[in-house]
Formats: C-alpha cells, structure tokens, sequence
C-alpha cells in the first residue's frame, strides 16, 4: 500500500496528489510515468510524474477527474492509501542544449509539461511556456511554469485571462515574429497536439508529443497502447511515450482511444450512483 501525504484540488476536476514511493522518487526522470491501481480490484491507469523529492521519498502525480478510476483517485486525501504504484515506465524525455525550446501544454498537459520543461531548463535553453485552458478557473501550475520560463504565456479559450485564443495562435505568432524556434515539446488533448504539429510542420521545427493511449500493463507486454508512428507499431509505454510528432498517426491515435468510451461512461455513472448510496447510509 502506498501512503497519499498530501491532496489539493488546483481546479475544478484537477486534483495535485503527492504519494509516498522513495524507491520511484530517486529513479525517476522527466517524461516517465507510473502505472497506479487505486484499490485491489481496480484497473491500472498510466499517470505521468510531475514531480519528486528523493528526500522525502515522494512523488507527485496531476490528476483530472474523467473517467471512474480517476475520480475514485481523486476522492482521496492525506492519509489514505493507494493499491498500487509501479514505476518510473517509460522512456525519459530527450534533453539536450536545442537552442530554444518552448513547451506548450494543453489543460492537464500542462502537469505532463512541466517535469521535461525544467529539465530543459536545466540543460541550458531558452524556455518559453505556453500553457492554455479553457478559461481562468481552470489555468494550472502558472507560477510552477513561470518559475522555469524566460518567457510564459498562458491562452484561454474564452479569453478570461491571458491570451484570447488557442496555445495553437500564439505559438503561430511567436514563429511569424521571426523568433527562432529550436524545439517544441507539446502535451495535451488529442486535437491540440496534432494541431501543433500543423503548426510546425512548414516551418521543420522539432516537435515532440507526449501521448497517452489505453494502457493495461506498462511494460510491453500487452500491446494494448500500440501506436502508428512513421506507418510502424510502437507502443507508447517503452518506445514512448514521446514520439516525433510529425510522424504520428493522430487519427488512429484518437479512434483507438475512443474504443470503450460507452464502458467508460457506464462504470463512472455507476460508480457515482454507488458513492450517493453510501453517503444516504
């Protein structure tokens, strides 16, 4: 059983959860994820790391509320425990000294973002973030991103802060200011991603996408999160999970992901129906 040591919602549906794992805390890298089973006859989900402290041997995972293992995550608080916690998985992100490098993450992207951002600071480029959200409310990590930016930006949909627009329209106006974009790093919902690779496509700059497919087992074995990347299988959970983003197959992408959405839906009404009756016991 793995100890949660602190819970805070940082907007609506977003829960910041920090986990007792010191094994995981001091092997981890950016980019890496773990696999977590919330109660013994729970389904595994794949949560990246946004963060660690090998002192105190944690690590901390960003959670949205949207399907019935996720929210039954993020009914949890300080003092509860977790099933099971497996990791680091994955491949870490490539850092490197590209020149400018800017990370543009997309709702909860922005936690899978923030780890490969600072570690591209740390490497010695010039970061930009550009983070984007539906509204203000739902704006996450801000002064995290800030902290590790030479420029940030943040974009809303409805234009209720920051920037009135997509993450899409303002890395487009970075670019069309004559900037010199080295490398772009971005992780969010389906559309967003392969919209940025649009974006970057004309221009041959490199861009990297973190995806997140239906995962069972993380290591391999299962074949369940396999992904076409350059017209080859790859599976998402040890060749990835990031890839090039100008080579990835976003339509198969989003139509494998679209696979259980009616079992989705009907194990997180009747999990919400199971909660009511409980609390009316």
């Amino acid at each position: 059983m793995y100890r949660i040591v602190s819970a805070l919602f940082l907007a609506e549906n977003i829960k910041k959860i920090e986990i007792e794992a010191p094994r995981i805390a001091k092997k981890r890298k950016a980019g890496q994820f773990v696999m977590i089973r919330v109660g013994e006859s729970g389904e595994r989900i794949p949560l990246t790391i946004a963060g660690s402290d090998p002192e105190k041997g944690t690590i901390t995972i960003i959670v949205q509320g949207m399907g019935k293992s996720t929210k039954e995550l993020n009914s949890k608080e300080a003092g509860d425990t977790i099933s099971d916690v497996v990791g680091p998985l994955g491949a870490p992100s490539h850092i490197e000294k590209f020149g400018t490098a800017v990370s543009v993450g997309g709702g909860v992207g922005t936690a899978i973002a923030y780890p490969t951002a600072v570690a591209l600071k740390e490497a010695g480029n010039y970061v930009i973030t550009i983070n984007g959200a539906r509204s203000k409310d739902l704006v996450i990590l801000e002064k995290e991103m800030t902290a590790v930016s030479d420029e940030a930006y943040i974009t809303t949909d409805d234009g209720s802060y920051g920037f009135h627009g997509f993450v899409t329209q303002k890395l487009q106006e970075l670019i069309d200011s004559g900037r010199t974009i080295d490398y772009v790093l971005a992780i969010g919902p389906i559309p967003m991603m392969r919209a940025i690779a649009e974006v970057t496509r004309p221009y041959k700059i490199k861009t990297v996408v973190s995806l997140n497919p239906i995962m069972v087992d993380g290591t391999g074995m299962c074949g369940g999160c396999r992904v076409s990347v350059d017209n080859q299988i790859k599976f998402a959970c040890v060749d990835g999970p990031e890839f090039d983003a100008h080579l990835v197959d976003f339509k198969n992408l989003s139509d494998r992901n679209k696979i259980y959405q009616t079992e989705e839906k009907q194990s997180s009404e009747s999990w919400l129906h199971e909660c009511k009756l409980l609390k009316t016991v």
